[in-house]
């Protein structure tokens, strides 16, 4: 009996707590992240279009060459043509790239319009500071100013801060204090650098975000998180000596935890911290755990 309720509870943590995962870099990756927002759906399908054009125009050249190492080697052709024009191939030489970068731009055009036109009313406006090597958040527009700083997380800290998983919290990935936002709700992001920095660049994969962190000047993007987890990116703008120790990592949660989180960041941030990672984390070791 009580095996049987331990498989009906594993079936249910398996089918309803799949929004705990993280999404991260992983062994032996050939394609992009899984994508969470509707500009890396359009990011990967993009990726994915293009390769109908480059993987034919690949083999095309290499046969091309094959062809003409062969057929006009010296010793099977002694006496080169002295041809120098072809209609025909000039024509289609011309075209051919033409049609091909037309059916790229447009999509591609498309794509770009969606990424820099900034939705009106964004839900929730942070602005993102790096300095280096962190990076400093502050939430915008709210009577109670929140704000923190979000440092790579050192091994020696992992018990204290509860985040001994590494599955979950990986290495030179997982921060101290980690980007907390609702989920299915427009994220407006202001990112700049420390008046007296260095140039950075603030990148997030499965949100198909990168936008450079500039001093004395304020760039802005946009994302909505479609599934909640914990999302992991890096500066991705060579800054410094310790430029590979410059992660972010974004938890996107249920909007009434957001709301609970934030209402308790201002006055206890750890203990905020805390409140939402005993929400969150319980799922996800509920996986684990029914995985096994």
């Amino acid at each position: 009996m009580n095996r049987a309720f331990a498989a009906i509870a594993a079936t249910i943590c398996l089918l309803f707590a799949s929004g705990a995962g993280a999404d991260q870099p992983v062994p032996w990756q050939l394609d992009l992240q899984q994508p969470v927002t509707s500009i890396m759906h359009e990011i990967k399908w993009f990726s994915h279009y293009t390769l109908w054009f480059i993987v034919p125009i690949t083999l095309l050249v290499l046969a091309l060459l094959v062809w003409v190492v062969v057929r006009y080697r010296a010793s099977a052709n002694p006496v080169p043509s002295r041809t120098s024009h072809n209609t025909t191939i000039e024509v289609v030489w011309t075209l051919g790239p033409v049609l091909i970068l037309l059916f790229l731009a447009i999509p591609s055009f498309n794509l770009l319009n969606a990424q820099l036109t900034m939705p009106e009313n964004p839900d929730v406006t942070v602005k993102a500071t790096a300095t280096q090597w962190l990076w400093s958040y502050e939430y915008e527009g709210m009577e109670n100013p929140v704000g923190f700083d979000s440092y790579l997380l050192a091994d020696k800290d992992r018990e204290k801060a509860g985040k001994e998983d590494r599955a979950r919290y990986p290495r030179l990935l997982a921060v101290d204090n980690e980007l907390v936002l609702p989920v299915n709700k427009t994220v407006r992001m202001l990112v700049t650098a420390a008046p007296t920095d260095v140039i950075h660049a603030f990148a997030m994969p499965a949100f198909g975000i990168k936008i450079d962190a500039v001093p004395g000047r304020l760039n802005e993007t946009w994302f909505r998180a479609e599934k909640e987890g914990l999302y992991y990116g890096q500066c991705s703008e060579l800054c410094g000596k310790d430029h590979a120790f410059m992660p972010i990592a974004i938890r996107v949660v249920s909007e009434d935890q957001y709301k609970t989180w934030l209402a308790a960041a201002g006055s206890d941030l750890p203990g905020a911290y805390r409140q939402l990672m005993a929400a969150t984390d319980a799922p996800a070791r509920a996986v684990a755990v029914a995985s096994n």
